[in-house]
């Protein structure tokens, strides 16, 4: 007797034919159907109700509670990279109910200018090596030295330190400390507690008086890029946030269901949404959020959203339509948005823009060309 597994393979849609016809949720309306027309109700009444949907329904809530948080320098050069930045390795520590989790930070430092530095910080999703404080390793992924030649600071952290990224681990990290969170509903899973370990290295950047606090940039590739842009909805102190090829429950409508969709990431990755999320598989429709009222919840700081040519699983028309459809919110603010009626051609960024937006060529990573053109944005906005 033969017994056959027979796997159903859930084709993903890559026609702009065959997206569905949706309709967005209602961004500047409250729940009681009262219109929003200026910023102060926005703030008062209707961005609390929308960034409390994402936590219900999508990210999970995020915990503030903690007892105590300390930071450890554990190796500081004063003249790296050939004496042009100084290198600062941070463990901070962050203890609550006798439990203690430890987010690694890498970062450097330009040693030419004497003044506090804006910084970029990296969530990292990638191999460690990527951000290695050696330098013996330099990648494109996080390119430490154009960034110091350019007169900023960066640094990164790995999410494993904050949340493994195995469905069978990730509790082992910041979720320690918040176990709860762990069986509710609407807990926080991994892409909360890497968001929730970005707002703790910002807690250090505080307190390091190197660092011009009030002006660090959040940024985030692929899962990565989900955790930026929720990290910047929930910390209001990030004052730029860059989102790369972030794709489906990051920058790229749901409702468009064009690659990757909430169904499949649900599915391919069950540990970095709430438990909420999974009733919106093949239910899109029924979402009272979609990801254009994420990136509104950042306004008005600046955010910068990127895709590439050949990363149509991250839908790179979904994702400029988001900034579009947010953009109703930064009208509030009297922002200046420069979006065109449709995407710009490849490898034309628009950068002077409270929204920006790039469609490199090329496939899904975070590269050189990405890393300029945040540089670019940062400039345009905090060097005029």
């Amino acid at each position: 007797m033969f017994f056959f597994l027979i796997i159903k393979v859930v084709a993903q849609n890559f026609d702009e034919a065959k997206v569905p016809f949706y309709t967005l949720p209602e961004l500047l309306k409250t729940a009681t159907g009262s219109k929003v027309t200026n910023k102060s109700s926005w703030e008062k009444n209707r961005r609390p109700e929308v960034l409390h949907l994402f936590e219900k329904n999508i990210y999970g809530q995020m915990p503030k509670a903690f007892d105590s948080i300390q930071y450890m320098v554990t190796n500081d050069v004063s003249n790296a990279m050939g004496g042009k930045a100084h290198l600062k390795e941070v463990t901070i520590t962050v203890w609550k109910m006798a439990k203690a989790a430890d987010i690694h930070l890498t970062m450097f430092i330009p040693n030419h200018l004497k003044t506090e530095v804006p910084l970029f910080l990296l969530i990292n999703n990638r191999g460690k090596r990527n951000t290695d404080p050696s330098r013996d390793t330099v990648s494109e992924f996080w390119p430490a030295e154009i960034v110091i030649d350019s007169g900023y600071a960066i640094a990164a952290f790995h999410v494993d330190d904050a949340a493994p990224d195995f469905m069978d681990s990730y509790q082992n990290g910041v979720l320690q400390l918040y176990p709860e969170q762990l069986t509710a509903a609407n807990g926080m899973k991994a892409i909360g507690a890497w968001a929730w370990a970005a707002s703790r290295a910002l807690d250090y950047f505080e307190t390091d008086k190197a660092i011009d606090a009030k002006n660090v940039f959040i940024v985030g590739h692929s899962r990565g890029g989900k955790a930026a842009l929720w990290a910047g909805a929930q910390d209001q102190r990030f004052a730029i946030v860059f989102s790369n090829c972030s794709g489906n429950t990051g920058a790229a409508l749901s409702r468009r269901q064009f690659g990757e969709t909430v169904k499949v990431i649900n599915t391919r990755f069950p540990h970095w949404f709430a438990n909420n999320y999974k009733k919106y598989n093949d239910n899109e429709s029924a979402l009272p959020v979609d990801q254009h009222m994420l990136i509104a919840l950042i306004a008005p700081r600046p955010v910068y959203v990127t895709s590439a040519s050949k990363d149509l699983w991250a839908d790179p028309k979904g994702s400029y339509l988001s900034l579009q459809h947010a953009e109703k919110v930064y009208a509030l603010y009297k922002k200046p948005i420069a979006l065109t009626p449709t995407p710009p051609a490849i490898n034309h960024p628009i950068i002077r823009s409270f929204l920006g937006y790039h469609n490199r060529e090329g496939i899904h990573n975070l590269t050189a060309f990405d890393w300029n053109n945040f540089i670019r944005f940062a400039n345009y906005h905090f060097k005029n």
